[in-house]
């Protein structure tokens, strides 16, 4: 092999072990394996086929169904907008002839409105409403204690009757959960807890890993963690779902 070969394909080999290392390093060990491969097969080797069985995350995907189907992307607390519109698309798709259950809507909590995704005593733990900016919901907040509810729970958890009214609507049923029991798929992106867990580690004199562990034992039943949450969009439009930017 000449020098200029070698060089040629040292750099590329070199650059595939980086990704492995930092895919390791957000905890990505399903994306670790082939790029390893990679990286120590030898110089001129004829390239495995691998098939590669399906992970939770795709699975979960796969319950996406019906003849009306979006995904709304969230990356950023934006009131209550991320929650009412999941409830309008299936409302309006009902008074147009077509059930809740024949419509698909899914909600990717990506970048800083991953808190939306954890139960209440995280919103206390971890200053939620100050890390993520996430207090105010906006029009259509209408509990009590709106001024403090972010601060000692999920507000858009198992809402109290008439916290949610809409001018003109009324009453609507928003939370998460109730959002939930419509089929209105939720997940959560696992970079985002990685990256938010170690800053937050910094200022709270906490270890990121015991974060992190606490954020997965406390996220709310239903919510799928995904790989990330630009992942869970292009999977999402993959299964043919429309796109809405909701953050």
């Amino acid at each position: 092999m000449s020098a200029n070969n070698l060089e040629n394909r040292t750099p590329r080999r070199g650059f595939i072990g980086m990704l492995a290392s930092g895919a390791a390093a957000l905890g990505f060990t399903t994306l670790v394996s082939p790029l390893q491969v990679n990286a120590q097969s030898r110089v001129g080797a004829k390239p495995k086929t691998t098939v590669v069985a399906k992970g939770e995350a795709d699975l979960w995907f796969d319950k996406i169904k019906g003849k009306h189907r979006i995904v709304y992307d969230v990356p950023h607390p934006n009131g209550i907008y991320p929650f009412a519109w999941p409830k309008v698309f299936l409302l309006s798709n009902a008074a147009t002839g077509t059930p809740e259950a024949e419509s698909s809507a899914v909600v990717v909590l990506r970048h800083s409105a991953i808190c939306y995704a954890f139960k209440d005593k995280m919103w206390e733990k971890y200053h939620f409403a100050e890390v993520f900016n996430a207090g105010e919901l906006g029009m259509g907040f209408q509990a009590a204690d709106a001024k403090t509810a972010a601060q000692t729970r999920n507000p858009i958890l198992n809402p109290k009757p008439g916290d949610f009214k809409v001018p003109g609507i009324g009453a609507v049923p928003i939370g998460i959960n109730e959002l939930q029991a419509s089929g209105v798929m939720f997940c959560v992106c696992s970079t985002a807890m990685t990256v938010f867990s170690n800053a937050i580690s910094e200022k709270m004199g906490m270890k990121p890993e015991d974060i992190l562990k606490d954020w997965k034992e406390n996220l709310i039943p239903g919510i799928q963690i995904v790989p990330s949450g630009v992942w869970a969009l292009g999977r999402a439009q993959e299964h043919k779902c429309g796109y809405i930017f909701a953050g």
